[in-house]
């Protein structure tokens, strides 16, 4: 991973942590939920992998030092930081919950204690994959949980804001509930199962849609899915019918799904085609799909694109990655901001899960008869074990939304958590040093 995809304050503070000595002081950072997106009354976590694979892997090459050397900002950077960058490697530790969990508003997403310069520089990509892959995947649950049982594909790639987003965003919708994803990439890679068939394009390149067809057929057989809404969507599935078998069903990309949904399957079935199955795609959304299933469309999957891989309704959220903690000397120094809107909670804390509520509180704090939701992944710059297959954290989260997650579900702090805030903010932390 290379070290400059960042932003270039945290290469600052790096140079000046290493100028001041303070690059031997241990960091406790932690990313928190601090305001969920709009719409959303929780999110479902996703992107963690990217996380544990920066953190293992970023590094400083000559290129990139000589890049940094020329710049204004390190004029009077000490010599002995560039050695320390040739040599940079991430040596601590990495707690996390698992993708694939449930978090609500201001609660803890994962927390870094390691060296200060190491636990600095991943922020801006921390907060930048995490956010990215957790929005899509939360969209997703949305959907998948719309469409009640029906199939949902994810469609996206073509409109998310890079190639590489596609592939990212296949992963954690598949995470959230989808069935599989167009996407071809995230299926060597992730192994999300792939689906597509042919385009308008193809239709439009033969001489009659039902040349098109019956050669689309003769190369799929049973995995054909017929687009017959080129033109005349009944005409291009009177066409289908007459083929006949094989063929998975047919899909509907315009027009008003419902009416068309059940005229469409009245001359399936009348065709003996029973099996066949509908395939509504193009511009859905959850709200649109759930209107759909309450209607009793017979429309077995839908596709789902350009909503899902924006997650257009909701396209950032409030987290953050803030220190909390730094220790020095054996003595330990609890951190946070006090500004008005923008108050963080001092000291590394660990969320514990129990079935009506969440509790949050210290790391090191035990709550009998919960769960605690964060996971060791990397101790002392080694990870932990083998991270869980994409299909594995899939499960993991069809387990976390049955039942749907509530609105109403509360986080309380443990009595040792509220006693530390208050400590810290009336400067009495039993003769520890406080700088808010």
């Amino acid at each position: 991973m290379n070290g400059l995809l960042t932003d270039l304050y945290e290469l600052t503070m790096a140079a000046g942590y290493f100028a001041a000595g303070k690059h031997t002081e241990i960091g406790v950072f932690e990313f928190t939920a601090r305001r969920l997106p709009r719409n959303r009354d929780f999110v479902l976590i996703a992107g963690i992998h990217r996380a544990v694979d920066y953190l293992l892997n970023v590094r400083f090459g000559p290129a990139e030092i000589a890049y940094l050397r020329g710049l204004p900002s390190f004029r009077h950077a000490p010599a002995g930081f560039w050695d320390y960058l040739a040599a940079f490697q991430f040596t601590g530790d990495l707690w996390a919950v698992p993708e694939g969990t449930v978090i609500y508003e201001g609660q803890p997403v994962l927390n870094i204690r390691a060296p200060l310069i190491e636990a600095q520089i991943p922020e801006t990509w921390l907060l930048s994959a995490i956010t990215f892959e957790t929005l899509i995947a939360t969209k997703a649950a949305l959907i998948a949980h719309a469409a009640a049982g029906r199939d949902v594909i994810e469609f996206g790639t073509r409109r998310a804001h890079t190639p590489e987003a596609g592939v990212l965003g296949a992963r954690a919708a598949f995470i959230g509930g989808c069935a599989g994803t167009s996407n071809t990439l995230a299926g060597f890679q992730y192994g999300v199962p792939v689906a597509g068939t042919a385009a308008h394009s193809w239709i439009m390149s033969f001489e009659s849609e039902a040349e098109a067809f019956r050669e689309l057929q003769q190369l799929l057989c049973e995995q054909t899915v017929q687009l017959i809404d080129t033109y005349d969507p009944i005409a291009g599935l009177n066409a289908v019918t007459r083929l006949g078998r094989p063929l998975w069903g047919v899909r509907i990309d315009s027009g008003d799904f419902l009416a068309l949904s059940q005229q469409v399957r009245r001359i399936l079935d009348a065709a003996g085609l029973t099996g066949a199955r509908i395939m509504a795609s193009g511009d859905l959304d959850e709200n649109k799909i759930a209107a759909l299933v309450a209607a009793g469309a017979p429309i077995d999957a839908f596709g789902v694109g350009t909503e899902l891989a924006t997650s257009a309704d909701a396209p950032h959220m409030g987290a953050i990655y803030k220190l909390v903690e730094i220790e020095h000397d054996g003595q330990t120094r609890y951190t946070a901001k006090l500004s008005p809107e923008k108050s963080t909670l001092a000291g590394a804390k660990q969320l514990f899960r129990y079935p009506d509520f969440d509790l949050l509180g210290l790391h090191d704090e035990c709550a009998g008869g919960s769960e605690a939701m964060l996971k060791p992944m990397i101790i002392g710059g080694k990870l932990v074990q083998p991270l869980p297959t994409t299909s594995e954290i899939r499960d993991r989260a069809r387990r976390n939304l049955n039942p749907w997650p509530s609105p109403d579900r509360r986080t309380e702090f443990s009595s040792a958590l509220e006693h530390l805030q208050t400590e810290f903010e009336e400067g009495r932390l039993s003769g520890k040093e406080v700088r808010p």
